[in-house]
């Protein structure tokens, strides 16, 4: 039975850090983006494609203001993503603030309530800086690409794709909790 829907947005912060570091034209410690490549939010996303080291080659000529050239799709995108984000910081801001704010708690008594018990006693969503993919799924973990999410240019309301983002979460903790029983 679930017992909390937690949110980790600690490759989300890192990389804000960053971000902003580097729109102040700071240098980045190099120790700094080996840690960022170890962070649980990006380790879910390795393959045999994309890795630790093609994250720290995209965020190292990032820091140092290198031309990157990825050696497949989903480091160029990873790259890409990570200049759009410095195009506009205010920009990035607003995807950051209602992210931040969230608390799924609410979702326990409905994952309960659909699913009955599972093994799971505690669900983590985490948001993550990724390349492709909209979101992936590891045992109760849901990791979300922060760089699909998207604000309403209308309302305070915040999307992935084109569901509204709590209804997208909802839908893959119901998914996850599928996959448990």
């Amino acid at each position: 039975m679930i017992q909390s829907v937690n949110v980790n947005l600690d490759a989300v912060e890192a990389l804000l850090f960053f971000w902003h570091s580097i729109k102040d034209r700071q240098k980045v410690s190099e120790l700094f983006i080996f840690d960022v490549t170890d962070m649980l939010g990006l380790k879910y996303a390795y393959d045999n494609e994309f890795n630790s080291e093609s994250v720290r080659r995209a965020l190292s000529a990032i820091n140092n203001r290198e031309i990157f050239s990825g050696i497949n799709r989903q480091e160029g995108r990873f790259y890409n993503n990570n200049l759009w984000m410095l195009e506009d910081l205010d920009y990035t801001d607003r995807l950051v603030q209602p992210i931040k704010k969230l608390n799924l708690q609410y979702l326990v008594r409905r994952l309960n309530a659909a699913q009955g018990s599972g093994d799971y006693e505690e669900l983590e969503v985490i948001f993550s800086p990724l390349h492709l993919k909209e979101s992936i799924i590891k045992n109760n973990k849901l990791i979300i690409n922060f760089f699909m999410v998207r604000p309403s240019d209308t309302s305070e309301a915040v999307f992935l794709g084109d569901k509204e983002l709590m209804a997208f979460i909802e839908d893959k903790l119901q998914e996850i909790m599928s996959n448990n029983s």
